[in-house]
């Protein structure tokens, strides 16, 4: 079922993305390709599970909402567009890249931050104040979703725009995530980044090590994708990093290339 609303949905989105539809009008416009295929049948069933259970439709369109996702994401990672490039990022970073390609650093309607949090499975309110990733505008009371289910997303009252990466910070930023687990790479890149502003090449390199940055390719497409959409001084920052770590990475390999087995 999921494969064949996959296909559909490529197609579609394809096709959309060619008229020149772009920010949360994309993610509502798979909308309808996706319940094409779910309303062909009276009932669709959870795939994997030992005893039968109806697929909502909620869960269904949530799905939908994430092929959207990753099919934008992979547009900004790759230059082919290839979704699948977007398959293994964590979610944060995932709605990082989402938000900052169709919106920058700029205000952005909380209504569009809803829904792309959904599509990523978060919501704004954990964006904000677990991951600090989001600064809310004014119009918008703390903890309010606006609903879980991402109805009206289009038109939520206030704004919101992405924390500027100097100002990120928090007890264990880019070594795990809230809670526990692996840091986002959005946060890594940004640890990385302020660690190198202060010119301290020693944290650097211990932390792109202890993390082993140089030689994670995801990483390093979501580190070019970030210099592609950044300006200025934030730029300039992203590509000396890069450099840096993409020497160190040529570094790392080159006394493996000289190693040799005797037999």
């Amino acid at each position: 079922m999921l494969a064949e609303t996959r296909l559909n949905v490529a197609q579609r989105l394809r096709d959309f993305w060619d008229a020149g539809i772009r920010g949360p009008d994309f993610v509502w416009a798979a909308t309808g390709p996706g319940l094409e295929a779910f309303s062909k049948y009276a009932v669709v069933w959870k795939a994997g599970k030992e005893e039968k259970e109806a697929m909502p439709v909620s869960e269904f369109l949530r799905e939908v909402r994430r092929m959207v996702v990753d099919f934008v994401v992979g547009r900004v990672l790759t230059r082919d567009g290839d979704a699948e490039a977007a398959s293994g990022l964590d979610d944060v970073t995932t709605y990082y890249l989402l938000h900052r390609r169709d919106y920058g650093l700029g205000a952005a309607p909380a209504g569009a931050c809803i829904l792309y949090a959904l599509s990523c499975n978060l919501s704004d309110s954990d964006l904000a104040a677990r991951h600090g990733i989001l600064k809310r505008g004014a119009g918008r009371a703390a903890g309010d979703d606006n609903g879980d289910d991402g109805e009206g997303a289009s038109g939520g009252a206030g704004t919101a725009k992405l924390a500027p990466w100097s100002a990120r910070g928090r007890k264990a930023f880019g070594h795990e995530a809230p809670g526990g687990g692996p840091a986002p790479l959005i946060d890594r890149a940004h640890k990385a980044m302020q660690l190198w502003s202060v010119g301290d090449e020693a944290r650097v390199n211990a932390y792109i090590d202890r993390a082993g940055l140089a030689r994670n390719a995801l990483f390093s497409r979501v580190l070019q994708a970030l210099i592609e959409l950044a300006k200025d001084d934030e730029r300039a920052v992203l590509e000396a990093l890069s450099n840096h770590i993409a020497a160190r990475a040529a570094a790392d390999e080159a006394p493996r290339q000289g190693a040799f087995t005797l037999s």
